[in-house]
């Protein structure tokens, strides 16, 4: 071989870039078509090629990635250092086609999709099983070369082995899709990795192989749980997941990928994505730690992890369910500096706050904080409990689960499976002299029924309950059976709360609402050219929001709206003489702190209704 055919190859045989091309004889620079094979093979390497673009980037380039993907990429490259760029975009939700035809580009390599059938003669000489491991396929012989296709474009040492077992001196090496190389591989016909069975089973003995009970296989799961690598991953997910802020941690399996995923400030983030075979030892290992059983796989288990994390105590609530592609598990961090705050430090409005202060310092009544799960309900209870002047009162709780552990208050647990339900927890405390009570949730007629007649009896009650906005929580009471006049008599106020990202405060700007916008600003009178919002920084992760503050609804009960109540009115009478009261919407509390540059026109509608 000529020296120009030299630096053209590498050590293998293989192109280094190009295109594929007939190459000039060395001697004569014509066309040497009817020549040595070696020399039609060749690669024409590009000029322009001078190192390998960034895939991601690249894709951004074309239109294919946003710049928020583009961030969630580099971050996650970070996260799981050695995992292929190819993967995480893939992982993202980016086309695989898409990918490895940008990819294949970059490698200097042809794309290639599959159709039709492949030739099951080449496949049997590799075998499917190494073919689905290695992510390589024979597609067939074009002017004598074996064409050979792989999902990475840096696979040399695979495809110097298919030389070897094919006895080719050069292939032709192009890129395809996993997903095409798994259809390949299950239409191909049944005998391409048929073995001889007869001489398999000569050696083989009856006894040879002895079944493992399930326990046997927890057990194996069990040693891989408690393996370093396995511990140290989870420790890396959790001290990440702290590091960044978040509140939950969500470990999801998919078909053919693993997936964790953090939700900060009340968003879902895309963190990591380990290996798929780690998701058994990754969610057992969970379970170890959370004392729950690792056999159990088919039903939904809920446990907790006491740690600590960079000096922090920490309780996880971990919960696990089953999919079809596996358990899923999420964990909940608690963290008791986060009900530390005061109440002057969620985000309400002056008049609101003295109004809430009025409330939580009634010598008796019910006092109810209403909102979905995630809006910091139980926050805002802790904070006005932290008020009270525990020294001199009884202050108890019942919670489903104890959430945060507070000094000086008698907190108690239920548990339905032995009966200690909410209604039984509170007419125990009832007999231990309360000054108040706290009650984590209304969920029944009994419940109701038993609180009520606490704050009849000369005790505050504080309690939550799960509706949209203030006036609904006294139709869901009378809903569940609770008589209307009851309800009038005993309910001091209710408190509707939502949580919204607050603007980043280090690359916050002047920012112009779209038309769309302006028209609803101005009816809320909100200055549209004074608006504030954040661009994107690295404090931020780019999104613009860092922490989130509270916008509240906050309906006091006065005589007039007692007489409404014990006439059993519909939500929407109910709602409109809560507004001639001069109710402030949640909405109307949100375009308040968009006036402010505390958050913006796009989360006050992202986590309140049209009619607020």
């Amino acid at each position: 071989m000529s020296t120009t055919e030299r630096a053209r190859t590498d050590r293998f045989g293989l192109p280094l870039s190009g295109e594929l091309a007939t190459a000039p004889d060395a001697s004569t620079g014509s066309s040497n078509e009817g020549g040595d094979v070696s020399l039609s093979a060749l690669y024409v390497p590009d000029p322009e090629v001078h190192g390998r673009e960034d895939l991601a980037d690249r894709l951004h380039r074309v239109g294919a990635l946003d710049a928020e993907q583009l961030t969630t990429v580099r971050r996650l490259e970070k996260q799981t250092p050695g995992r292929r760029a190819a993967d995480i975009l893939i992982g993202m939700g980016v086309a695989e086609a898409v990918v490895q035809e940008h990819a294949a580009a970059i490698a200097g390599l042809a794309f290639r999709r599959i159709e039709g059938a492949i030739d099951s003669e080449l496949l049997a000489r590799l075998g499917r099983e190494y073919c689905r491991r290695h992510g390589v396929l024979p597609l067939g012989r074009e002017g004598g070369r074996l064409v050979v296709g792989t999902v990475s474009p840096d696979e040399v040492f695979i495809l110097d082995e298919v030389k070897r077992r094919f006895g080719a001196e050069l292939l032709r090496h192009v890129l395809i899709t996993s997903a095409d190389l798994q259809v390949a591989l299950e239409s191909a016909s049944g005998d391409a990795d048929e073995p001889d069975i007869s001489r398999i089973l000569a050696d083989v003995a009856e006894d040879d192989v002895e079944v493992q009970r399930e326990e046997e296989v927890s057990d194996d799961i069990e040693r891989q749980a408690e393996s370093s690598p396995v511990v140290r991953y989870v420790n890396h997910i959790i001290q990440s997941a702290v590091r960044e802020g978040a509140s939950d941690i969500h470990v999801e399996p998919d078909e053919r990928q693993l997936r964790v995923r953090f939700r900060i400030d009340g968003v879902l983030f895309d963190a990591m994505t380990p290996p798929r075979r780690m998701h058994a030892a990754l969610t057992s290992r969970i379970k170890i730690m959370a004392n729950l059983d690792i056999a159990e796989r088919r039903m939904p288990q809920d446990g907790r992890i006491r740690a600590t994390v960079g000096g922090r105590q920490l309780d996880i609530r971990v919960s696990t369910v089953p999919t079809p592609q596996g358990e899923k598990t999420v964990m909940r961090l608690l963290d008791n500096r986060s009900i530390q705050v005061q109440l002057e430090e969620l985000g309400f409005a002056s008049e609101t706050l003295s109004a809430w202060n009025e409330q939580i310092n009634q010598p008796h009544g019910i006092i109810l904080v209403t909102g979905p799960t995630g809006s910091g309900k139980t926050t805002t209870l802790y904070s006005s409990i932290r008020k009270m002047d525990i020294r001199r009162m009884n202050v108890s709780t019942v919670e489903d689960p104890v959430e945060y552990h507070l000094s000086g208050i008698t907190q108690i647990q239920t548990h339905e499976k032995i009966g200690m339900t909410f209604a039984r927890a509170l007419k125990a405390l009832l007999r231990q002299d309360p000054d108040v009570v706290m009650v984590g949730e209304i969920r029944d007629l009994e419940t109701g029924v038993t609180a009520i007649q606490a704050a009849l009896t000369g005790h505050l009650v504080l309690s939550t309950l799960h509706t949209n906005d203030a006036a609904g929580a006294v139709t869901r009471l009378i809903n569940i059976g609770v008589e209307p006049f009851l309800v009038g008599a005993a309910l001091n106020a209710v408190l509707a709360q939502r949580l919204v990202r607050r603007t980043c405060s280090h690359c916050r700007e002047k920012f112009t609402p779209g038309p769309e916008f302006r028209a609803v600003l101005e009816k809320h009178g909100v200055d549209p050219d004074s608006l504030l919002a954040g661009k994107g920084c690295d404090h931020c992760r780019q999104t613009g929001y860092s922490g989130r503050v509270g916008i509240f609804e906050l309906l006091a009960i006065n005589d007039r709206l007692r007489d409404r109540i014990a006439g059993n009115p519909s939500l929407s009478e109910f709602r409109r003489a809560c507004l001639d009261e001069g109710m402030k919407t949640l909405r109307t509390d949100g375009f308040e702190k968009v006036a402010k540059g505390q958050t913006t026109i796009e989360e006050v509608f992202r986590v309140t209704e049209s009619g607020d």
